[in-house]
């Protein structure tokens, strides 16, 4: 495969992701704080916060690939783990 073909199917898996991360934001926080809140989604699901693991993309491939191979429950499962504990401590600080 070539770097024009890995950077494609990379990008493809994070248009997936992006829609995997995306329903998990807006569940996750219609249940935790009950109300529709965009300024939050936009936080969880940005780029600038994905980047923190890496390159924003290859982030959301990775979820992309998880759905693909395991299922949405596992995505969710992936994402809880590995991203939301960054998510709530630069909350934590941002409401300090």
């Amino acid at each position: 495969m070539t770097g024009q073909e890995r950077r494609r199917k990379i990008l493809e898996e994070a248009w997936i992701g992006d829609s995997v991360l995306s329903l998990f934001a807006r569940k996750r926080i219609l249940r935790d704080i009950g109300v529709l809140d965009s300024a939050r989604f936009e936080r969880m699901t940005a780029n600038r916060f994905l980047s923190a693991f890496g390159d924003a993309s290859e982030v959301e491939a990775r979820i992309g690939r998880v759905y693909e191979q395991e299922g949405i429950e596992a995505a969710f499962d992936w994402i809880e783990s590995n991203l939301m504990p960054l998510f709530e401590k630069q909350e934590e600080k941002r409401n300090r």
